[in-house]
């Protein structure tokens, strides 16, 4: 369950993430609230999942979801550029994310 807990909260990581390019700074209420309402789910989250999952690994695997996530959406969202460096560095940081998973003894 904790890893299922840690997907979420790095989901939700993404989610709040892009969100502050909604808010304009924090001076438009509906975006606002939810991008507020989505770091603290996704700061729940962790802390659930970190109940069981080492920190240094749960932290590494919560910015990391963030990242990734984050990265890809900017380039469909936001137009940010796709070159083959920047996919192959988001591929890295996957599979260090799998890695992770994978030596985890949670």
């Amino acid at each position: 369950m904790a890893w299922l807990w840690l997907t979420l909260a790095g989901l939700l990581e993404v989610v709040w993430a892009i969100g502050l390019k909604y808010t304009d700074g924090f001076t438009r209420l509906v975006p606002s609230a939810i991008t507020a309402a989505a770091m603290i789910a996704s700061v729940y989250f962790l802390a659930l999942a970190v109940r069981t999952i080492p920190i240094g690994t749960g932290y590494a695997v919560w910015t990391g979801i963030g990242a990734v996530g984050v990265a890809v959406l900017g380039m469909v969202l936001f137009d940010e550029p796709r070159t083959l460096f920047r996919i192959l560095s988001i591929l890295l940081i996957v599979a260090g994310i799998a890695g992770l998973k994978l030596v985890s003894p949670a």
